[in-house]
């Protein structure tokens, strides 16, 4: 599956609920270490999620700040790391879209 496929629907779960694209991008910079141009790169490359975050410059350390239930699985159980780092930037999508504020979900 393509990040580029899935990309439009975290914007779009964002500003449904009155939070902007800005924040989408620093979730996925802090969680990827990618920046602005590396993210247009992946979005006209079709990257999919296995080559994202294989090739993403550094995962966050602070990942393993990230805890609870997604898709009725437990983020902090899932074994497989693809999965695991798919979860984590679903779940940080989700909390945005319930209106945490940027310094929790960025885990400051």
């Amino acid at each position: 599956m393509s990040f580029a496929g899935v990309y439009p629907h975290y914007i779009q779960k964002a500003e449904k609920k009155g939070r902007t694209k800005e924040e989408v991008h620093e979730i996925i910079f802090w969680l990827t270490g990618y920046d602005e141009k590396n993210l247009q790169e992946i979005l006209e490359n079709k990257t999919n999620f296995r080559d994202f975050f294989e090739q993403a410059p550094q995962i966050n350390p602070n990942v393993s700040m990230i805890k609870g239930v997604i898709c009725g699985y437990r983020i902090e159980e899932i074994e497989e790391e693809l999965m695991r780092n798919i979860r984590y930037l679903d779940k940080m999508i989700d909390e945005l879209a319930k209106g945490k504020s940027m310094d929790k979900i960025l885990r400051k």
